[in-house]
């Protein structure tokens, strides 16, 4: 959709007047590199709490208060928030529409994984990773495009503070380099290790630190698995020697467990998403935290 000048700069002077701008985030993820770059001349509110399941939840009406009232809208885009579509035609707001300066889907310019095979749900019959995987932001690297993407939305709503957010990327991306080589390093001895997954989050997060994803314990994301697949899973770990499985916190303790148990791997938590537990407070320190409980795992390859 094409947007003409006069309309542009309307939005923009409503958007923005001198203060900081609200900023409405569909994850604490996007809104953790929001503030990055948009420092204090930023107010950023998230829809989706860190724990939550990411393609089902419920916006509430102070949520949808704020959004009504934001100058931009940053979202995951793909298929991760079934949810948002209801929530934008029940706060009816024409500025958001795709296209528009006030509305920013930061999974354009990403290459996407797992876009070449379409995936149906088969209790709900909604595609879930149907267009891709959706979990990009766990490849560190993917925050280049990302926070370019923010730079660009903020600095168009906000032109006279374009250098302002420049260099809180800058600074950004400097800390995000010095962080790379100690993740890296750290990862070395698990390069190559074949794992399994127990929901499809991670392809990003293993293709960018060298872990090989032989399996998922939901054979199609959302939908628990059955016995059988089990069964015939936990018979292939065996066999093949995987000694590291990886779960979510929300993931099904039980599942985990039986999966562990009969198979002799190692169960790790890993945090998917900014605030989900308190040592992962912020962008960078996700991966931190993420890294150094697979580093201490006791799993080499």
């Amino acid at each position: 959709m094409l947007w003409t000048l006069p309309l542009f700069l309307l939005w923009t002077a409503v958007a923005w007047a001198g203060g900081p701008l609200l900023v409405v985030t569909t994850s604490t993820d996007l809104k953790s590199l929001v503030e990055a770059v948009g420092g204090d001349k930023v107010q950023v509110e998230t829809l989706a709490p860190p724990l939550s399941d990411p393609h089902s939840m419920e916006v509430k009406p102070g949520q949808l208060a704020k959004l009504k009232a934001a100058a931009l809208l940053v979202r995951i885009g793909l298929d991760h928030e079934p949810w948002l579509a209801p929530a934008l035609r029940t706060v009816n707001e024409p500025r958001f529409a795709s296209g528009s300066p006030n509305y920013l889907d930061t999974s354009k310019g990403i290459q996407l994984l797992q876009a070449e095979t379409p995936r149906l749900r088969a209790d709900k019959g909604a595609h879930v990773h149907g267009l891709g995987n959706t979990h990009y932001w766990l490849d560190p690297e993917n925050s280049r495009p990302i926070t370019a993407a923010i730079l660009e939305a903020l600095s168009r709503l906000a032109p006279a503070e374009r250098g302002y957010f420049e260099d809180n990327r800058k600074r950004f991306l400097v800390r995000l380099d010095e962080r790379l080589k100690d993740w890296q390093r750290a990862m070395t001895p698990l390069k190559g290790a074949r794992v399994v997954v127990f929901h499809e989050s991670w392809p990003y997060f293993a293709e960018r630190f060298g872990l090989v994803i032989v399996a998922a314990l939901e054979s199609t994301p959302g939908v628990p698995p059955s016995p059988s697949y089990l069964a015939t899973l936990i018979q292939k770990m065996r066999d093949s020697g995987i000694r590291l499985l990886i779960a979510e916190p929300y993931s099904d303790a039980s599942i985990v467990k039986q999966v562990a148990t009969h198979s002799g791997a190692t169960a790790v938590t890993l945090i998917p998403s900014v605030g989900g537990d308190p040592a992962a407070s912020d962008y960078l320190s996700l991966f931190d935290l993420n890294i150094k409980r697979l580093s201490q795992s006791g799993i080499v390859k």
